[in-house]
């Protein structure tokens, strides 16, 4: 028996039972990414209460840099993962290898280059990022430590689509176990008994993502079943093959992308207002938010990446009827989750609250009222990121751009603007759900319309 295969999960995209099969991904991807949830909360409970507002504040404007990394991270996860998928229910081992390798290099001289560009710029870079005089300091301070680990970062996320499209979905979760763990243990080490701060969160969020990284290029370097590094030729044409592939890529994982690029406009257009309205101490109670945000989008993108690689498996072998199995089961699951993530974000609203900020804090009892009213986004945004996996997962790269367009963006910066105006600063928590509502209300009106002939 091959050595690789001792530990592999037994999983067969294009016979096994479509629930068994969904199970077998979602819960070890579910468990990876709630760690990688609970990694950024701690973060930011440890730099609330160790460093103060100001220092969660400062961690927030910084934050839309990391979410880029992630995107970027993920769009290439996807797009790279729904092609290999295809290639493999072809049997063309070598094309997704080739696939996998191109995505990894692109990606990799993209992620450089913006990081050395955030580096030298760093002034430029924070302005750009709406940070105020008052928050500047720290803020550069966090980014500056934060920049070395991004490349690992970027790894670790497009490595993940691809160690389970690979068959490995528990190795997955160990990644981001062992990463967040490390992260929470450094977290803790460098902001309380060393005292250093922000500096000491970035530092160690930096070294949670090298580990990461380094255990992604090790599996597939020793561990990998069919998917491994393969060495591309250097020439035009082989130039001009991985312009193609790379630009085929980007089309099907740009929603993803978009994703997260919108909670980064989300992040920043918040920051704007509540900082106009509210001031400081209103950033300060939007980043409680913003560090929630994450497990929302966790939770609801674990059901979209466990779906994909069944979606896109058996759309490659035309097995459409198995596709809308698998979407029913992906949906289903959105919805549970869903609704159990705001009835806890309601309920839990107060003491939520009082992990990232003294009760003595102007901006506690900010966080407190708005956190009921914003906790209703979740379950309309994991529809939408399901439906907007399918999308991807089936090539119909044009819809789901638009829908994450739709809710991210086209929806969501009037209603962070109008809203307001309307009820007050009620308004400021209760733009992101509206604009989840209106898109998840169009996707399925639309979706129902034209259902037939997406089946």
């Amino acid at each position: 028996m091959n050595k690789r295969n001792l530990d592999r999960d037994n999983i067969d995209f294009g016979n096994g039972k479509i629930g068994s099969l969904f199970r077998a991904l979602f819960f070890p991807t579910l468990i990876g990414m709630i760690f990688n949830s609970i990694l950024t909360v701690i973060d930011g409970i440890f730099v609330g209460r160790g460093v103060g507002a100001d220092g969660i504040a400062a961690v927030n404007i910084v934050a839309p840099l990391f979410m880029v990394c992630t995107g970027i991270g993920l769009m290439f996860g996807i797009g790279s993962s729904v092609i290999a998928s295809i290639r493999l229910s072809a049997n063309d081992i070598k094309a997704a290898r080739i696939i996998m390798s191109q995505a990894f290099i692109v990606g990799m001289i993209i992620i450089g280059t913006l990081c050395v560009l955030c580096c030298m710029f760093s002034e430029l870079t924070l302005d750009m990022l709406g940070c105020s005089p008052r928050l500047a300091d720290k803020a550069i301070s966090y980014m500056l430590w934060l920049l070395p680990g991004l490349p690992f970062l970027f790894i670790e996320c497009i490595g993940m689509m691809l160690i389970r499209l690979d068959g490995s979905p528990r190795y997955a979760m160990w990644i981001q176990v062992v990463a967040a763990t490390i992260n929470i243990i450094l977290d803790w080490y460098m902001v309380f008994p060393l005292k250093w701060g922000v500096t000491g969160a970035a530092i160690a969020t930096s070294i949670a993502c090298i580990i990461g990284g380094t255990m992604v290029i090790g599996y597939f370097l020793w561990h990998s079943d069919k998917l491994r590094f393969y060495r591309l030729k250097i020439s035009v044409t082989s130039l001009l093959l991985t312009l193609r592939n790379t630009g085929y890529m980007i089309k099907i994982g740009f929603a993803t992308f978009l994703t997260e690029l919108a909670m980064s406009i989300m992040m920043l257009t918040g920051n704007y207002m509540f900082l106009t309205l509210l001031e400081e101490e209103g950033v300060a109670a939007f980043a409680v938010a913003c560090y929630l945000f994450p497990i929302v989008f966790s939770i609801s993108n674990a059901v979209a990446q466990s779906a994909q690689p069944i979606i896109s498996f058996n759309y490659g072998a035309a097995s459409y009827n198995r596709v809308g199995r698998a979407l029913k089961v992906s949906l289903s699951t959105a919805i549970i989750c869903g609704i159990l993530i705001s009835i806890l974000l309601w309920l839990g609203a107060p003491y939520i609250t009082g992990m990232f900020l003294s009760p003595d804090e102007t901006a506690y009892n900010i966080a407190s009222d708005g956190l009921p009213l914003f906790s209703t986004c979740a379950i309309f945004f994991a529809v939408n990121i399901a439906f907007i996996g399918y999308y991807q997962s089936i090539e119909k790269a044009a819809i789901s751009t638009i829908y994450t367009l739709l809710r991210g963006i086209v929806i969501l910066v009037p209603c962070f603007i109008l809203l307001p105006l309307i009820t007050g600063t009620y308004g400021l928590w209760l733009a992101i759900p509206v604009a989840e509502f209106l898109t998840c209300a169009l996707i399925v009106t639309i979706y129902l319309r034209h259902r037939t002939r997406y089946q």
